[in-house]
């Protein structure tokens, strides 16, 4: 199986060579950490009956393929082959994949914004993108593109086929789409739009509780969430807790990670990298300063939180700074850098693994959530009218003596809870969770009463 950066490059966890060497320093806390001790060094030659092989099927492949195929194609497969069978992430990039990295980690490109995984020859969903053509059609993480166009996703054709999924805005593609849970495929048509991606909304859930959306991490993530919600600061104040989701976001860059991890921390590591290179073994720690001085957190995910998404929320987890509530996360726990060839050729590679602060490896397990909930969907209930449901509704009933002042009994909060509930299920329980963890924080002091 391969992945391949659709959205953006929001599974690759590292800057291009160029910056590359100079970029951990000008992320706040890093610094360079142990290398693993290094194996025996043993010699390994290329043995020459290798070399020979190669060179036969490669003639082979020239001289009775079904179909004439080129040097250039042969050399360009026979690499693309060496990196895909190395793990699902490394790949080798021509002029057109390096063109669509630089558009992906700017969040801006044609297509549907989808990232895909591709799977034992079919296309599997990781995640769609908040506010673009999927995300509004209803693609789920776990989905599977089973055909394009009405022309199936098989082995043979599948790099074809994924890029059909990128196009000029405006132009239409239908994908045939199965469920994660379904045996029927569905069509849905769709038309490509120029998507442009801001990856940080704030709001106020309620009064006193803000909701902060991260969609991926790209360059412009930590500044936009410091902005965005140092304004929602200044209009609403200080809050009592803050929601993060980070559901269906399949990551990003490292230094978008890093950064966002450090906004909410005071101190701790944030996150440390392992490889067989020196310039890969680093540590991030955090500097004082918690933008939400300390406020209750909590962190939604699931299974499309993926890659610098599942750094956050290592980071936050074991440095006891939020709760994470949903369902298992991705699990993708290495490190890719690119590394020029020349102007229009590269080779992204996995060079390391990624360690939460607990020294735990997330790779194919992911973050196991403090609070598990399964993936629901909830309808309020049909209730017939009741006749007396408090002591108001008795006849006679003496009178509160401040009902003077207005107050709505009615309004308990339930029905902004159920109206909640019924759009988003997640996030209506993790709120509730963080309001427990708010009362907990300003939980007043005990009094002392004398009985006589």
């Amino acid at each position: 199986m391969r992945f391949s950066t659709l959205s953006l490059a929001v599974l690759l966890l590292a800057t291009p060579l160029a910056q590359a060497q100079t970029a951990p320093a000008q992320v706040k806390g890093a610094k360079p950490s142990a290398a693993p001790a290094a194996a025996a060094s043993v010699p390994d030659r290329v043995d020459l009956d290798d070399i020979r092989n190669f060179s036969r099927v490669y003639e082979i492949v020239r001289q009775a393929y079904v179909e004439p195929v080129d040097n250039k194609t042969l050399m360009k497969a026979a690499i693309s082959g060496m990196l895909t069978g190395l793990d699902p992430h490394s790949e080798y990039l021509d002029k057109e994949g390096l063109n669509e990295l630089n558009e992906d980690t700017t969040g801006q490109y044609g297509g549907l914004g989808i990232e895909v995984l591709q799977v034992d020859g079919t296309l599997r969903i990781i995640a769609p993108i908040d506010d673009t053509p999927a995300a509004r059609a209803g693609i789920k993480p776990g989905d599977t593109i089973v055909k394009i166009d009405g022309k199936p996703v098989e082995t043979e054709n599948i790099d074809e086929m994924f890029k059909q999924l990128r196009g000029d805005p405006g132009s239409k593609v239908t994908l045939t789409i199965l469920h994660e849970k379904s045996d029927k495929p569905i069509d849905m048509p769709l038309v490509r739009e120029r998507i442009s991606i801001t990856s940080v909304k704030v709001r106020e859930l309620e009064r006193g509780y803000a909701y902060v959306r991260i969609s991926q991490f790209q360059d412009d993530t930590t500044p936009d969430l410091e902005k965005k919600l140092g304004e929602f600061i200044k209009k609403h104040g200080q809050p009592k807790g803050v929601i993060l989701d980070l559901r269906s976001n399949p990551g990003g860059l490292l230094t978008a990670a890093v950064g966002v991890s450090d906004d909410f921390l005071n101190s701790g590591t944030i996150v440390t990298t392992r490889g067989r290179l020196q310039d890969s073994n680093l540590s991030f720690e955090a500097h004082p300063g918690d933008i939400l001085n300390g406020a209750p957190m909590v962190v939604l995910v699931d299974n499309g939180t993926a890659s610098a998404a599942e750094i956050v929320s290592g980071a936050l987890k074991d440095n006891r700074r939020a709760l994470i509530v949903g369902r298992r996360t991705f699990g993708k726990g290495v490190v890719q850098t690119v590394l020029p060839l020349d102007n229009e050729h590269a080779v992204k590679i996995t060079t390391a693994r990624y360690y939460t602060p607990s020294g735990t490896s997330i790779q194919a397990e992911g973050i196991k959530p403090d609070i598990a909930l399964a993936d629901l969907a909830v309808n309020k209930a049909d209730s017939s009218p009741v006749l007396v449901s408090s002591e108001a509704d008795l006849p006679n009933h003496l009178a509160n003596e401040d009902s003077k002042l207005g107050r709505d009994i009615d309004n308990d909060g339930s029905a902004e809870n159920a109206k909640l509930a019924t759009q988003d299920y997640a996030l209506s329980q993790a709120l509730n969770v963080l309001k427990g963890l708010a009362l907990n924080r300003v939980a007043p002091a005990a009094t002392t009463v004398s009985t006589h």
